[in-house]
């Protein structure tokens, strides 16, 4: 590629509008991530680095997809050819008659802002070695108190990965009692940002809209299949309290946006129904969001 066809594609992309909105998320993002504005012109400078990469990005999965010779031109490029990643990074294992471990550490690579990377994986390895010291004592305690049946395992799935979205799950189960527990991770390739539930909305009516819908689909749900699914909820025959009924979300609720663009809302076993039904997942209607999204850049 010549100087010349350089200086115009830095051209073009300097004159890409930045939509409001999409500015106002990745603030928003920003900040509920913990990162300090340190001044509002340097935090302009960064942001409006961060948002033009945003742009290039897109010129350049435009432009790979619709223009053979543009493709062999910046197939030369390296930085084009580094893929955001989630590999097996370390895998802690017992496998002994009474007791049987095996997490499974994610780990991943690829993303521009190492720093950021570096967080992610740095707390992914923390976890799992919690976890493992945490099954470690369990053993212990039991083989002093005569002994049981112990087994844990960990690992991770990768939800979505397209363009611009990774979503991660993260799991722990216990094979000994059924107990399970996840964890999601949402991550905004495009501008290395960890996305929030709260970080899409302008404010908390996300809440109550997201709550009813989801009330609304576990009762169509029921009357749909009532041999295989089941609620804790209002509209349900249930024997519990009412307190233990569903009533909305919580402000961080577990989360991750899918391949659809869609916000999908997760529940884990216990939380909403009976643990023999397993773990929750419901899709909300981006209709319903659409006047409290922050933007359509990520659900829509």
């Amino acid at each position: 590629m010549t100087d010349r066809k350089l200086e115009d594609l830095k051209t073009d992309f300097k004159n890409i509008q930045i939509p409001d909105e999409l500015e106002f998320v990745v603030r928003k993002a920003l900040q509920q991530g913990g990162v300090q504005q340190v001044s509002k012109k340097k935090n302009h400078k960064k942001l409006y680095s961060v948002l033009t990469t945003a742009a290039i990005a897109t010129i350049f999965v435009t432009g790979v997809n619709t223009n053979q010779s543009f493709a062999a031109t910046f197939s030369k490029v390296p930085i084009l050819n580094s893929l955001v990643k989630v590999v097996t990074f370390h895998e802690f294992t017992v496998n002994e008659e009474q007791t049987k471990a095996n997490i499974k550490v994610p780990k991943v690579t690829g993303l521009k802002d190492k720093k950021f990377e570096e967080s992610l994986n740095e707390k992914y390895l923390a976890q799992g070695k919690e976890l493992f010291e945490s099954f470690k004592h369990d053993v212990n305690y039991s083989q002093s108190v005569g002994g049981a049946h112990l087994g844990i395992k960990g690992g991770y799935e990768v939800k979505t990965d397209n363009n611009q979205i990774l979503s991660i799950k993260r799991y722990e189960v216990s094979t000994s009692n059924g107990y399970s527990v996840t964890q999601f991770d949402t991550i905004d390739k495009q501008n290395d940002i960890l996305i929030t539930l709260p970080s899409l909305f302008k404010n908390e009516d996300y809440i109550n809209i997201i709550s009813e819908n989801i009330k609304k689909q576990m009762i169509e749900r029921y009357n749909a299949d009532k041999e295989n699914v089941y609620y804790w909820v209002e509209g349900i025959p249930n024997d519990i309290n009412s307190e233990g009924l569903f009533k909305k979300i919580k402000k961080e609720q577990n989360f991750y946006i899918n391949k659809d663009g869609k916000l999908v809302i997760c529940f884990d076993k216990y939380e909403v129904s009976p643990g023999a039904y397993g773990e929750s997942e419901f899709i909300i209607p981006s209709t319903i969001l659409k006047n409290v999204l922050v933007s359509n850049t990520y659900i829509h």
